[in-house]
């Protein structure tokens, strides 16, 4: 997955069920140590995996057949995911020792736990280290070699559209509107007709936003589905004409597949100190606002799904 798309803590959250027990931790040696434990006190110890597949046995288990959803044992815990069940028997252990041994063996799992946890997250953030780096390499290339717009739609890509609002921020004229548009539904195109389709979603309606707008206007795509625009001085209803223009022209645009609906909201920048990513945060949330009202208009997903 790319830098950027999911936060490290939520990558963390979720790539750890990607990992089974041996790659976070040395079984190898956890099963010498458990080998001499059991010859020390007789204590039987059994590792599986998340889904019950044995791992580490020492000690006799005869007969027995792990049930990880009946019986779970003690969970090994990672990042607050079960990556091991543990199974233990003490018949074979003296009875006045079975506490200090249940203690041995709850120090044994606690450890390996934190040394997991370190392995793993030591993994993880190499790899977004190096994701990230290789993302900067490319775009410092991009900008070496002039690649300042966006494949896909020819629009600023995300680089330099944020460089440009940077530009206008010094410049300081006001006011100045950022307009947000995101394609309602994106994603049902994309799970019923691929890619393909769901590209030229994005590129119908690129086209419809720099149709609609004028040459001033600085148009950027800043996500899969998500265009910015700035709009320098605009005069009366400028920008709510604009948003209403692009969304009825997606809404008439006629096709056996694509149903074009965009969401689109505004904001207006008039003090020159206020940054233009301030304004269009605000106009984001104007964004989704309006987005509640396009889905839940009459007809919306009958034209959708049609």
């Amino acid at each position: 997955m790319a830098y950027g798309s999911i936060p490290l803590d939520k990558r963390l959250k979720d790539n750890i069920r990607n990992y089974k027990l041996a790659t976070l931790i040395d079984t190898e040696e956890m099963l010498e140590l458990l080998k001499a434990v059991n010859k020390l006190t007789g204590v039987a110890v059994m590792l599986t995996e998340r889904h019950g597949e044995k791992a580490i046995a020492v000690g006799d288990w005869t007969g027995f057949t792990p049930d990880v959803e009946a019986d779970p044992g003690v969970k090994l815990r990672i990042c607050d995911r079960t990556v091991a069940h543990v199974y233990i028997k003490y018949d074979a252990v003296e009875y006045d020792k079975i506490s200090q041994v249940r203690l041995i063996i709850e120090r044994i799992i606690d450890s390996y736990e934190k040394l997991g946890e370190k392995s793993y997250r030591t993994r993880e953030l190499e790899i977004y280290v190096d994701e990230l780096e290789e993302k900067l390499e490319k775009e410092s290339y991009q900008a070496k070699t002039g690649e300042k717009n966006d494949e896909l739609t020819d629009m600023l890509n995300r680089t330099y559209f944020e460089n440009r609002l940077k530009i206008i921020d010094r410049s300081q004229v006001v006011p100045v509107a950022g307009v947000c548009i995101n394609i309602n539904d994106w994603k049902y195109v994309n799970d019923h007709y691929g890619d393909e389709e769901s590209d030229r979603l994005i590129r119908t309606v690129a086209d419809i936003i720099k149709d609609k707008a004028k040459p001033d206007y600085v148009i950027g795509r800043v996500d899969g589905d998500v265009f910015n625009i700035i709009i320098p001085m605009p005069e009366g209803e400028e920008c709510s004409v604009f948003c209403a223009s692009v969304q009825k022209a997606c809404e008439e645009f006629d096709d056996p597949h694509i149903a074009p609906s965009v969401a689109v909201g505004y904001a207006i920048k008039e003090n020159v100190e206020t940054p233009l990513s301030d304004t269009l945060s605000d106009a984001e949330y104007s964004m989704f606002e309006n987005k509640i009202e396009v889905k839940n208009a009459p007809g919306y997903y009958e034209r959708l799904r049609k």
